[in-house]
């Protein structure tokens, strides 16, 4: 056991001498520039209210599943919930899985074979990354939404081929050149998949997406929502054909070999779907827009970003987390994204601009942001 505590604490070191060590916290700043709750979902007393009536009315309520959905775990109410959310996204079918992590894992290490082809872009979520891995297909990754080098890997690729990308990526904020990307698949005969984690809520109409709102339903061969950004609930689905559903039904690890998540979140999902189809989306928009109007006028160095994600890039760790810190203090949650997890040379603060950001609150951490940026 010595060891392998003295590996353990090797290797835990090393991360406290970069500056790159993890630790949980509870203590969090009052003010929320952290989260992925953009729409405020996760804590509206209207969806509570909502989940509260439904719960009353769905048949055989209970507090836990008792099994897989392959055993003893499905219900009618999950079937409905899941072609309820498909109808949303105007697409044949779906297939609840526990967490985003599990439905990238299971799609992508069930589907592509021995000899197939998967592509994704360099900047893609650790889920797809995992997912690929554990496939026995070839991987090739092409530079961040750069279409030419996309096309340079499709030329190679042989057996079906995969193009993996994320509508909206999680650590920049910035959106993919879908039109592009779907038509190059087209072209090379691709399977287009795309993880709409953060664009789900923000983009399309009443929240569908970046691929509804660009019309390109029907050259994605499937699409991963999650439940757990502007949704404000827990787990994901995988959106396809009525065969994607059966084909992980029978193939995805990470959905037979898991039990299944208890009626009241599937429940929560459900409400959390209807509260988005009323939702006014502007109002996220406006938000973003002020954000964006006020880093400019102050000269601050931001990503590109039309989304609810924004990145204030900084060039080393120490900087990024003084930084942090410092907001911090002031009482707003925001927080670094250090190296390894994003480039070395490329950390920075990521704030989520969300609907119950008051401008007041959002301005004065774009003054408290500059005021650092001064002072350093």
């Amino acid at each position: 056991m010595r060891k392998i505590e003295q590996f353990l604490n090797s290797k835990l070191q090393e991360r406290k001498d970069n500056l790159s060590i993890r630790n949980l916290s509870t203590n969090l700043p009052p003010v929320d520039f952290c989260s992925n709750d953009y729409l405020g979902f996760a804590q509206s007393a209207e969806l509570r209210q909502l989940v509260s009536a439904l719960t009353q009315q769905v048949p055989l309520y209970k507090n836990g599943s008792g099994g897989s959905r392959l055993l003893s775990g499905n219900t009618t109410y999950i079937e409905e919930t899941e072609q309820f959310i498909a109808s949303f996204h105007g697409v044949a079918s779906g297939l609840i899985f526990n967490s985003g992590y599990d439905a990238n894992v299971g799609l992508l290490s069930s589907i592509p074979q021995r000899g197939d082809t998967i592509i994704t872009d360099e900047l893609v979520h650790a889920s797809i990354i995992d997912g690929c891995r554990l496939s026995h297909a070839t991987r090739y990754k092409f530079a961040h939404n750069d279409v030419n080098a996309l096309e340079t890997k499709l030329k190679t690729a042989q057996g079906n081929i995969f193009v993996v990308v994320e509508s909206v990526y999680s650590m920049d904020g910035d959106t993919a050149p879908l039109t592009a990307i779907a038509t190059l698949c087209e072209q090379y005969g691709a399977n287009l998949i795309v993880d709409e984690a953060h664009a789900t809520g923000i983009f399309g109409e009443t929240g569908k997406g970046l691929v509804h709102q660009l019309n390109l339903t029907n050259q994605v061969f499937a699409t991963v929502v999650t439940f757990g950004k502007a949704i404000g609930a827990h787990g994901a689905i995988v959106l396809g054909s009525q065969n994607l559903r059966h084909y992980l039904i029978n193939f995805a690890r990470s959905f037979i070999y898991t039990t299944a998540a208890p009626i009241h979140n599937i429940i929560t999902v459900n409400a959390a779907y209807q509260l988005l189809r009323k939702t006014d989306l502007s109002i996220i928009h406006q938000k973003i827009a002020l954000f964006r109007k006020l880093i400019k006028a102050k000269h601050i160095q931001a990503l590109d970003s039309e989304s609810a994600i924004q990145g204030i890039l900084f060039p080393s760790n120490e900087r990024a987390k003084q930084a942090a810190t410092t907001l911090q203090q002031a009482g707003f949650d925001v927080r670094a994204i250090l190296s390894p997890t994003v480039a070395l040379g490329k950390e920075r603060l990521r704030i989520c601009l969300h609907t119950f950001n008051a401008d007041e609150e959002i301005t004065s951490l774009v003054n408290h942001l500059n005021e650092f940026q001064l002072n350093g």
